[in-house]
């Protein structure tokens, strides 16, 4: 691994630079399919389903005989540790539900917010060598507690037509609609545009690797929201003295064997934990079975020493990581003072693969420094907060004037026209009484 001592502020940018592509060198090729996708429908999404996944369908859609088949092939604890983490994901975003929010700015003027659900939602599930049925949790559990009423889900199919059975159980289990074979940037384009099959949806979540991340933030700019952009996974430990290098390693490698350009970072005021841990890593990268993978992402890796835990979180907070672990004595500091991190585990005994599964937080989150501005997806990111206003005669008297005088101001006369007609009304018909 890269092992970095001291490094200057100046080459911070540098040091903490992601293995990632730019928009601009992918951007013709998300923008060519798009293009196909919005004028040729399921022609194009087929094509390119043949193209990069290697199978030639003829219906996108998964049928219920299809679901129920998968569901009874998967073993009964693998159900009920699915079933587990639903219930702490439900918990987790159920308490996350807010109350109207009314209140009277001056007498009369009654303003009040209420929430409402995002009607047709899209989730995007990776599948290829490691299919996220978990991502379905994360994704269709908050979106059910907040009520949308159509959540649908594509997800690239295997070279046989077929859907990872887990994948299709979990969204069985939370709720999902319909259930499309797609991938890639063509699913991103199908639900964006809808076609002949898939509907256009509202709202597209869910993570992928560079080409699906550039295709939702293209999408973006076509009039589809898009929960954040999420693209290779990335994790930042920080550990001192108190760490427990194999914990350490462990966790450093649960993130690098997602993919090839996901990347790994060690920040540490320890030199002796730095080298225990990089030991460790090649100790237990040895046995896994998705070696290579993770080789390469550590390949892009980091040890950092830093002198002083200022200093560290300073690094830290300029990196924003999407998984950010806490291994200190000095753990209140950094709890109290991180400004920019996805999600945040604390302590020896908090893997973070906990909040990839079951510990009931959302493990969709900004990456690439996106965590600076985004928030991880929780409840809200499946609803709109609406605002309403009812405004009394005495309410319009009481601020009808300061309205008049700022619309005014600005030299918009019809803004004032509609507050003086109704002053005018309310002052005749109080002269005609008298």
């Amino acid at each position: 691994m890269n092992k970095i001592y001291n490094p200057k502020f100046e080459d911070w940018s540098e040091v903490l630079k992601r293995p990632t592509q730019t928009f601009s060198e992918v951007e013709e090729t998300v923008k060519g399919i798009f293009k196909e996708v919005q004028q040729k429908g399921d022609q194009a999404v087929l094509k390119y389903t043949s193209l990069f996944d290697g199978i030639n369908l003829t219906n996108f859609v998964v049928p219920q005989n299809e679901i129920d088949t998968a569901i009874n092939e998967i073993a009964s604890d693998l159900k009920s540790a699915i079933s587990l983490a639903k219930s702490n994901i439900e918990k987790f975003h159920t308490s996350q539900r807010t109350t109207k929010i009314e209140v009277e700015t001056t007498k009369g003027v009654m303003c009040w917010q209420e929430k409402r659900s995002i009607q047709r939602v899209g989730l995007y599930i990776p599948g290829g060598s490691a299919p996220l049925f978990s991502t379905v949790l994360m994704l269709a559990v908050p979106a059910k507690i907040a009520g949308c009423k159509e959540i649908v889900l594509c997800t690239p199919p295997d070279k046989k037509g077929s859907i990872n059975p887990t994948i299709l159980f979990a969204a069985q289990l939370c709720g999902v609609t319909k259930i499309y074979k797609i991938g890639g940037i063509q699913a991103i384009a199908a639900m964006t545009f809808g076609t002949e099959s898939i509907e256009k949806v509202y709202k597209i979540f869910g993570p992928g690797n560079q080409f699906v991340t550039i295709a939702k933030q293209y999408a973006s700019q076509l009039g589809v929201a898009i929960d954040m952009p999420a693209g290779p996974s990335e994790l930042l430990v920080f550990a001192d003295e108190s760490a427990i290098p194999s914990f350490v390693a462990s966790d450093l490698l649960s993130q690098a064997e997602h993919g090839k350009d996901s990347q790994v970072i060690l920040v540490t005021t320890s030199k002796n934990v730095l080298n225990d841990v990089e030991q460790e890593i090649y100790k237990q990268l040895e046995v896994l079975p998705r070696k290579e993978i993770a080789q390469v992402a550590i390949n892009n890796s980091k040890l950092i020493f830093v002198d002083n835990d200022e200093n560290a979180l300073k690094l830290i907070n300029e990196y924003g990581p999407e998984h950010f672990i806490i291994c200190a004595k000095n753990e209140d500091y950094f709890l109290n003072n991180i400004e920019n991190a996805g999600s945040i585990f604390i302590g020896n005994y908090t893997p973070e693969s906990a909040g990839d599964y079951a510990s009931g937080t959302n493990h969709t989150l900004p990456t690439n420094g996106y965590s600076k501005s985004y928030s991880g997806v929780n409840l809200d990111s499946f609803l709109k907060a609406m605002t309403f206003q009812k405004i009394s005669k005495e309410g319009i008297i009481n601020i009808g004037k300061s309205i008049e005088l700022m619309a005014e101001a600005e030299g918009l006369q019809a803004h004032k026209n509609a507050v003086t007609l109704r002053l005018n009304k309310i002052t005749n018909k109080q002269t005609n009484k008298i």
